[in-house]
């Protein structure tokens, strides 16, 4: 049998810490962003750790 892949999207969206955290990237970044201020763009800026009811499902599709 061959081995089981990673899900490729999945590879690209979110990484797990080395304690075991999935980590994702901030909503709210890719458009409209004239009208929000500098410093809520900021603020959104880098991962924020993705919910636990959630986690456990993207670590099976990262799983590989």
């Amino acid at each position: 049998m061959s081995k089981m892949k990673s899900h490729s999207g999945a590879k690209k969206r979110f990484k797990v810490t080395g304690s075991g955290k999935v980590m994702r990237r901030s909503k709210n970044l890719n458009h409209f962003l004239e009208k929000k201020s500098s410093r809520r763009k900021r603020r959104l800026t880098g991962m924020t750790d993705v919910s636990s009811a959630d986690a456990p499902r993207i670590k099976k599709l990262l799983s590989s």
